[in-house]
Parts: C-alpha cells; sequence; structure tokens
C-alpha cells in the first residue's frame, strides 16, 4: 500500500506520540525524525520538538539536519555559546552546508549584531539552492537595522522569486508606507498586477496606499477590484466601509462591515464601525446595541468600551458614563485621553477626589493641555488644597510662562492665603496680559475680587487701557 506524504508524516506522527506515551524505543529513519521536528516547530511545539531531536540523534548520531536543528533549539532557548561550539564542530565536517551559516546569523542576530548576521546570510546566498528563504532572512535582518531601502530591496527579490510570497510583498509594502514613498509603492503594486492582475491582496494593498493619500475614489476602486478577485476577502470588504465612512456613505459602509459578519465569526472590529455609523446616522439606539455587540465579542477591546462611555456623555448620563470609562481605564489604563474623560465624568458628578486623580493621571501621562493644568487647579481649590493648587499652577507656568488665566488663579490663591505681596505681584502681572480676563477673579474669588486694594490695581490698569 502506497501512502502519501502527509498520510506518511501523519503515520510517523502518531507512531511517535504512542512510543512517548508506552516508553517502547521504536526506530525512524533521520528524515521521519526531521519531519515530526519540523512539525513541532512549526506548531510550536517546542518540549516535544526536543523530545524528538534527542531520540533522533540517540538513533542517527551522524545526522547533519538532526544536529541543525539541536542546534536551533539551543538558540531558541538563548544557550547561544552551546550552539556556537556545536557550529564549528559542525563546520570542519560541511564547510558548504548553507544551514551552518544561517544558524550562526542566527547567533548574530539574537546579539543584536545583526551586520554580521547579514555578512553571514550572504554567504548562505553564494550556495544555497534555495534562494528565496535566505533574501527574506537578509530582508528581516536589514529591518531590524531600520535599513528600509535594502530591507525592500531583498523582499523584492523574494518576490520576483515567488509572486505568491505574499508575507514578503506585504513587507515590501511596509517598506515603502516607513518611507512615505505612497505613490512609489503603487506603482510597484500596478507593474506587480500586470502580471498578476488578479491578485486581491496587491489590489487590497493599492487600495491602502490611496487611503493613505486621501484619494478615497480610487481606494474604493481598489478594493472592489480586490472584491472581484476574491469576494470571500473580508480585509478588503473592512477597509471599503472605511473608505465608505470617509465619503459619508454610512448606509453602504454598514453593508460592508455586515459582509464580513456573515464570511466569518463577527470580529469586534466590524460591529465597532457599525456601531459608529448608525450613530452618525442618528440611529442611536441601535448604535448602543452595536456597542454591546462589540463588547461582548471582545471583552478587552478598550474601544468598544470608549464608544459606550461617549455615547452616555453624550445623553448626560454620567453615572453610567463612570461605569464604563473605568472598564476602559482597567484595559489600558496608560491612555491619556481616557483619563481625561475620567476627570471629566467625575468632575460633572461632583466626585472633585476622583476627578482630580484623573487629571493628575493626564499630566503624568505627558498630557499637558493647558486646560488640563486649569482643570486640576480649580478642582484643587474646590478640595481646599490650595499649596497643592498653587505648585501645579507653576508647574504649569513652565510650559506656558505668560498666560493671564494661570496669574488670575495665582493672585486669587496668594491674596485668599493672606499673601497680598504675592497676590498683587500675580495681579499685575495677570493686567498687564489681558484685562478682559478679570472675571476669572470675580467668579473664583469673589471676596479677593471685592478687596478694596485688588478693585484699585485694576482700576489703574483700565484707565491705562482707554
Amino acid at each position: 500500500m502506497h501512502l502519501s506524504h502527509n498520510e506518511d508524516k501523519n503515520f510517523s506522527l502518531t507512531r511517535f506520540e504512542s512510543m512517548l506515551k508506552t516508553n517502547n524505543v521504536l526506530f525512524f529513519d533521520s528524515e521521519e525524525f526531521e519531519e515530526i521536528i519540523n512539525y513541532y516547530m512549526e506548531n510550536g511545539k517546542i518540549a516535544l520538538a526536543k523530545k524528538a531531536t534527542k531520540l533522533g540523534l540517540e538513533q542517527h548520531p551522524s545526522s547533519t539536519n538532526l544536529k541543525l536543528f539541536q542546534i536551533e533549539m539551543y538558540i531558541f532557548e538563548n544557550k547561544l555559546d552551546i550552539a556556537e561550539e556545536l557550529l564549528n564542530e559542525l563546520q570542519v565536517l560541511e564547510s558548504f552546508n548553507e544551514e551552518i551559516y544561517i544558524q550562526r546569523a542566527n547567533i548574530y542576530s539574537r546579539k543584536d549584531d545583526h551586520k554580521k548576521a547579514i555578512n553571514l546570510l550572504e554567504k548562505a546566498l553564494e550556495i544555497t539552492e534555495d534562494e528565496l528563504d535566505v533574501l527574506n532572512l537578509i530582508g528581516v535582518e536589514y529591518l531590524f537595522l531600520e535599513d528600509y531601502e535594502n530591507a525592500k530591496y531583498y523582499f523584492m527579490k523574494c518576490v520576483e522569486e515567488d509572486p505568491e510570497d505574499y508575507s514578503s510583498l506585504y513587507n515590501v509594502i511596509y517598506c515603502f508606507e516607513v518611507l512615505e514613498l505612497h505613490l512609489e509603492a503603487i506603482d510597484y503594486l500596478n507593474i506587480y498586477l500586470n502580471s498578476n492582475p488578479y491578485c486581491e491582496v496587491a489590489w487590497h494593498q493599492v487600495g491602502k496606499q490611496y487611503f493613505l493619500l486621501k484619494k478615497f475614489k480610487k481606494a474604493l476602486a481598489a478594493f472592489d477590484f480586490a472584491i472581484i478577485s476574491d469576494d470571500t476577502f473580508v480585509g478588503a470588504y473592512l477597509e471599503k466601509g472605511k473608505v465608505l465612512e470617509k465619503l459619508k456613505r454610512y448606509n453602504e459602509a454598514i453593508e460592508n462591515y455586515t459582509i464580513t459578519l456573515n464570511l466569518e465569526d463577527p470580529t469586534s472590529f466590524a460591529l465597532l464601525r457599525i456601531g459608529k455609523c448608525h450613530e452618525k446616522l442618528g440611529n442611536e439606539e441601535l448604535a448602543l446595541e452595536y456597542y454591546h455587540k462589540c463588547v461582548h465579542e471582545d471583552i478587552l477591546l478598550d474601544k468598544g468600551w470608549i464608544a459606550i462611555t461617549d455615547y452616555y456623555i453624550k445623553k448626560n448620563n454620567y453615572q453610567k458614563a463612570l461605569y464604563f470609562i473605568d472598564k476602559a481605564i482597567n484595559i489600558d489604563s496608560e491612555n491619556v485621553h481616557y483619563w481625561k474623560r475620567y476627570a471629566k465624568i467625575n468632575n460633572r458628578l461632583n466626585l472633585f477626589e476622583e476627578a482630580e486623580i484623573g487629571y493628575r493621571k493626564t499630566i503624568e501621562l505627558g498630557n499637558y493641555e493647558l486646560q488640563t493644568w486649569i482643570s486640576r487647579s480649580d478642582i484643587l481649590m474646590q478640595l481646599g488644597e490650595f499649596d497643592a493648587a498653587v505648585t501645579n499652577l507653576f508647574q504649569a507656568i513652565e510650559f506656558y510662562p505668560e498666560n493671564a488665566e494661570l496669574e488670575y488663579r495665582l493672585s486669587g490663591l496668594y491674596y485668599f492665603q493672606n499673601d497680598s505681596t504675592k497676590g498683587r505681584f500675580h495681579l499685575k502681572n495677570a493686567l498687564k496680559l489681558d484685562l478682559e480676563y478679570k472675571m476669572i477673579l470675580e467668579v473664583l474669588f469673589p471676596t479677593v475680587y471685592d478687596l478694596p486694594e485688588v478693585q484699585k490695581l485694576i482700576s489703574k490698569y483700565e484707565n491705562t487701557s482707554h
């Protein structure tokens, strides 16, 4: 009975796994071991791959390929010195084996010496019969070096070798994008499409480049060609939906997103976008329904929780908004925009301590907008934390050195704390900068505003400005 290659491999795997369970030692030829190890490595079953390599070398101690697998395992485990020693031994016996150069390059790559890795891979390229793999590895090393021109060149060579090597095609376009050569990327893809007119991947990439260039109608045409080439290509429908949103054709966008829900398991992205489109169309309840479907599909999608938060903010239902912003922050606690919303919602609910925490986190995360500093100062004043408010305002002045809103607040705080010298100094600064903003004193510090000394200073500046 003749077994096909796949049946043969499955038979070997079954025998090998039953051997592990029973502890009976069975014999496999070296090629069988290679296939078994390869299978386990491709499927991330490293422990089983190691066992197969060990048993393989016990049965075939002189097999170069099994020794190379063993070296690969050591590199994977970062045992680079052992791997290098074994490679030295192997190179004495097999100086023209390209895999030795490839694994040595792998070691240098692990050590972040990508230039040395490239030199070794170029030697492997001279002797290999399988140029494609080596070209790809060189391209990847150039990516590590952020040398996108050279990376692009090698990935292009891969595509020349195998036009269906889509991972290299994606890498070519990625290099064009990083170099911001969008029109050049489109030219390259058009040349590729002359030979492969029904390649949905290439049309999809053309569409994405036009989208980045904000040429939405051309992007739409490209995504349509991608769908004609493969009407089950989910990525093309999703991108087409995004373009239709930009063109404000929300009903058509919903249609395209909905098609993806029927082609495969619903994606949280598609559900979120359908919700956004319904919101733009004024179908608010439908929008909320889709946002809930979105977070049900992916409970860790913070953007879904934010969409629900914003829905309730618009409805002035801050209690519910607070519940959902907490969920978003639990997922991404480093997001400035989420903390800003958290602060505003708590402020609206008169939960000033929580609002202050929100604004403080926003500043700690690098958001130095004037309004953030001002809002935090005003809340610290509400909490009676006058010294903290003063400190906050001085930090703000480092970013906004001549700002009347900050100076009036400092003046008010100092007068309020009976330090009229500093109060007067900052009031003069403020009046020089902008007389109109004196209403800040009137609203936030009415008792200070009514002080005779303050009124006298204001009158003086009013008279000199006329």
